[in-house]
């Protein structure tokens, strides 16, 4: 299939990972276009669909009052839509794909009010299901061809506020890994227990917590280590642990790391740690299971449907600081042969549920049938 990729806007030049340059050049962005062009075409669809318009409009301004964002911002994103089905017109795009549940489904929404193709759209979590009446889920999903979510707990968020008509157009189809990037995983390092974290150090991605209870076990076992991948607004508060509980030989920040560099990460660790409080399915931890790694994280959205406690690794309940540090300290009195065996059935279970060949099959799939 030929895909032709939208966004809303980027910027150049806060990129630095070679694909993201690539993607980045490869794609065309809607507010490119300035204001007046968003006008005139907004003003070309008011004389030729009266109709199509009267009715977004009116949509508009009901999701303003609904709170999902100003009016005036709605009308912004109307503009975007009427842009992007004049696009799409243009190309010859027969269907549109949004890849989350709240602006870009917004746009493809009034893209097909419009007149545009047809559309679909994307629920990863959890911001989706943060605010799913003001994000007016139900309406973009009543005029969708189909919804996806990347799990089967992210199906019954979407489920809870769907039409009973519109029940069977959500369908559960996993992100998928490009295994030939991750595959030949090494084996585990020698040594004392060593963990790998990787994402924005917010609370939601549950890092306050983490420093925390990694301090509590590391003062019943000093040889545990642990490393830090990303940055975020948690990061000085991070440092003042690390340093007050004297733990700078024990913990170290690498930064912001590109996927080499994430890759590079998990391998020199044994396991990784991801103890969110919110998440939709993280791909964090199907990269550590494809680099056959056990995986410690949290009771919450779709992490049990891929990780099983004591096959993949450990799951504790989400913010509960003592039973994350339990669980590190299971893991590091578990054997290396064990470990390897957990890493084992990982990269297995990953391979068999997150595969981007077959993810990319499945939805290729909904796309037919959505053109008819």
């Amino acid at each position: 299939m030929h895909v032709h990729r939208f966004a809303h806007q980027g910027d150049a030049t806060v990129l630095s990972d070679p694909a993201d340059l690539e993607e980045h050049e490869l794609t065309e962005r809607i507010l490119d276009i300035g204001g007046r062009g968003l006008l005139a075409g907004l003003s070309a669809h008011a004389l030729h669909n009266r109709q199509g318009l009267a009715g977004a409009l009116s949509l508009a301004k009901k999701r303003a009052a609904g709170g999902e964002s100003s009016l005036p911002r709605q009308i912004i994103y109307l503009a975007e839509g009427a842009r992007l089905a004049s696009r799409a017109k243009e190309l010859g795009l027969d269907h549109i794909h949004a890849h989350f549940g709240t602006n870009s489904a917004r746009v493809a929404s009034y893209a097909r009010m419009l007149g545009g193709p047809s559309f679909s759209f994307t629920v990863h979590g959890p911001e989706e299901f943060d605010r799913p009446e003001a994000l007016d889920l139900s309406g973009k999903l009543a005029l969708a061809e189909f919804c996806v979510t990347v799990s089967s707990f992210g199906r019954s968020q979407m489920l809870r506020w769907a039409r009973s008509d519109d029940i069977g157009k959500v369908k559960v189809v996993h992100c998928g890994l490009d295994l030939n990037h991750w595959k030949s995983p090494p084996a585990l390092p020698d040594g004392p227990l060593h963990l790998v974290a990787v994402g924005r150090f917010a609370e939601q991605k549950g890092f306050g917590l983490l420093i925390r209870a990694f301090a509590q076990a590391w003062k019943a076992d000093p040889s545990l280590r642990l490393s830090l991948v990303g940055d975020g607004e948690l990061r000085r508060e991070i440092e003042t642990i690390i340093s007050s509980e004297r733990m700078t030989q024990a913990v170290r920040l690498l930064g912001w790391q590109d996927e080499a560099g994430v890759r590079t990460a998990m391998d020199a660790a044994h396991a990784l740690v991801t103890p969110s409080f919110a998440e939709g399915l993280p791909v964090v931890i199907m990269e550590a299971m494809a680099r056959g790694r056990p995986v410690i994280s949290t009771y919450i959205a779709g992490i049990p449907e891929l990780v099983r406690p004591g096959r993949e690794g450990w799951l504790v309940p989400a913010g509960d600081s003592e039973s994350l540090a339990e669980a590190m300290l299971a893991a590091a009195a578990t054997s290396r042969e064990r470990m390897a065996q957990m890493g084992q059935s990982a990269l297995q279970r990953v391979a068999q549920r997150h595969d981007i060949a077959r993810s990319a099959e499945i939805l290729s799939q909904l796309f037919i049938r959505a053109k008819g």
